[in-house]
Parts: structure tokens; C-alpha cells; sequence
């Protein structure tokens, strides 16, 4: 008798510990963004490098396993050269909205992640002085989200997280056929943040 209460109540603080565990995050980063240049139907697409901004939120499923949704945004020109219409520039707003899968492992302070995952890129030309070509419209394209990281356990509430991003996508053409590459570019996202656990 003694057994079996002494064994029902390590089951109780065992499940209360497991549901005191922090089974959700919310980080923010600072990301770069960095693409190739694209050829492709007699045109090339050059983009500059910028820095935009993050915003996460992870539920863990297991200690290893989670869910992941991810909005970014930045702005860069996206600048366009072809035979009969040289060095058209776009001032260009990208949005990313993706879900993923993440699996982490845990070393001591240290968790390393890779992740992978799907959503789209949401390109939107800016209508200013930085853009040469009005007639243009937004691009969304859907493609395929994959990374890894480590995160830096600073406390059991906070850590600091750095890792890689790839999105393979269709390069964007705003609408217009002569700006079309019909090329894929995989589009660099870095990034380096802190995430909240709750």
C-alpha cells in the first residue's frame, strides 16, 4: 500500500513538473537578407543586401520536437537589366510567412536545431523615388523553407538564438513579362535574436 502511494505521488509531481515546463517561445531577430544574382529569358535581376526584422513563435510538441510560424520583412532594390530595358530599379518590400518544422537537440546550455517547412514570399514594389517602373504589382510565391541554428540558454525564461535561413523561391517578376527570369533563387536570411519562453 505504502508502494503504491509513494508511486502515485512521483507520478503526480512528475506530470505537474512536465506541465510546468515551458512548452512555448516567441522570439524576435535581426535577419540580413542576401540574394543571388539571376539570369534567366535574356534578363538579370541583382538585389541589394539589407537587414529586416523576425517575428517567431515556436510550440514544442516534445522536448525535441516543434512547430514553428515565422513573419519577416525587408526592404531593397531589386534591379532588373535587359537587352532593350537597362537597369530598371524596384524599391521592394518582402514579407515571409512561413510554418515549419523544427528538431532540437540539447548540450548543457547549448541547442542546436535544424529546421524545415514551407510558405510564401510576398514581393510589393514601393511606389517612390527609388523605383523606376510604376507599372508593376505584387508578387506572391510559395516555396520551401529550411535551416539550423543553436540557441544559448541564458536563463530558463531566455536565450540568445543564431541561426541560417534559406528560402528556395521563384525570383519575382512584379507582373511584368519582360522581367520574367523563369529561375529559382534560393534568398539568404541569417539571423541572430532572443526568444521569450512560456
Amino acid at each position: 500500500m505504502k508502494k503504491t502511494m509513494v508511486l502515485g505521488a512521483l507520478m503526480l509531481m512528475a506530470s505537474f513538473g512536465y506541465a510546468q515546463e515551458s512548452r512555448q517561445d516567441v522570439s524576435a531577430s535581426v535577419i540580413g537578407v542576401l540574394t543571388p544574382q539571376v539570369n534567366g529569358n535574356a534578363v538579370q535581376l541583382n538585389t541589394t543586401k539589407t537587414v529586416g526584422f523576425l517575428g517567431s513563435y515556436r510550440y514544442m510538441l516534445t522536448p525535441r520536437s516543434a512547430l514553428e510560424m515565422n513573419y519577416s520583412f525587408a526592404q531593397y532594390s531589386s534591379n532588373y537589366n535587359t537587352s532593350f530595358l537597362p537597369n530598371v530599379r524596384i524599391h521592394t518590400r518582402q514579407q515571409e510567412i512561413t510554418g515549419a518544422y523544427v528538431y532540437s537537440l540539447n548540450f548543457r546550455n547549448f541547442n542546436p536545431f535544424l529546421e524545415g517547412g514551407v510558405g510564401g514570399l510576398i514581393f510589393t514594389p514601393i511606389r517612390d523615388f527609388q523605383t523606376t517602373n510604376f507599372d508593376t504589382s505584387q508578387n506572391t510565391s510559395i516555396g520551401a523553407l529550411f535551416g539550423g541554428g543553436v540557441a544559448y540558454e541564458l536563463s530558463p525564461s531566455w536565450d540568445i538564438r543564431a541561426q541560417y535561413r534559406g528560402f528556395v523561391v521563384k525570383a519575382p517578376d512584379f507582373g511584368l513579362t519582360n522581367f520574367k527570369t523563369n529561375r529559382w533563387e534560393v534568398v539568404s536570411m541569417p539571423a541572430i535574436g532572443m526568444a521569450y519562453h512560456f
